[in-house]
């Protein structure tokens, strides 16, 4: 992990197309801005942990074993 200090106002360059800006900091909180590519998915992480469970839910509704036309021609 790349731990940095940085200021308001100042910017980190993530590869050759991703840029964090800091907006504001006050208190415990500070408050970030992302420029990426458009099809760069950029999620919190309690965001993106509830995604991938609605994920895995899916994946595991609705198997081919568990229809029953797939029984009828397996």
């Amino acid at each position: 992990m790349l731990v940095l200090s940085r200021r308001l106002g100042e910017r980190v360059v993530i590869g050759p197309d991703i840029v964090v800006t800091i907006l504001a900091a006050r208190g415990g909180t500070v408050k970030l801005g992302f420029s990426a590519p458009h099809e760069v998915a950029i999620h919190r992480e309690e965001l993106r942990a509830r995604m991938d469970t609605k994920s895995k839910e899916r994946s595991n509704q609705g198997t081919p074993s568990d229809s029953p036309l797939y029984a009828e021609f397996a």
